[in-house]
């Protein structure tokens, strides 16, 4: 949906008197956070937000790799914010959170002074 869109639907929902769905976003400045788009830590995100697994293991057989990968991806996804553990204790099964159902790349090619941005000036 688009950010107008969005907030027509907000305006339109206060408007009858009910609670809006919260817009969450996150925004990294930093283009070694792109990695999130890799292919196995978007295959991983999917899962999660389609088939919401109980624990890391079933996750790992979701996605027919080894738990020790997926745990790694996981942490990687946890580190930028995009998932979140949550266990019932040691020896619990881990429940990984997805609070969000879209991922929305921009990545400017030119900078604010019409420039172009390159590694040595981004």
């Amino acid at each position: 949906m688009l950010n107008t869109e969005r907030v027509e639907e907000t305006l339109a929902t206060l408007d009858r008197g009910e609670d809006p769905t919260p817009y969450l976003k996150r925004v990294y400045r930093d283009v070694n956070n792109f990695r999130v788009t890799c292919p196995k830590n978007l295959e991983l995100l999917g899962i999660l937000a389609t088939e919401h697994p109980e624990s890391i293991r079933e996750t790992a057989r979701l996605v027919d790799r080894e738990v020790r990968q997926v745990h790694r991806n996981l942490e990687e996804l946890e580190s930028l914010a995009l998932i979140k553990f949550q266990g019932d204790g040691p020896g619990k099964p881990t429940r990984l959170l997805v609070w969000y159902d879209e991922i929305a790349v921009g990545l400017p090619l030119i900078s604010g002074d019409g420039t172009g941005k390159s590694k040595a000036n981004a």
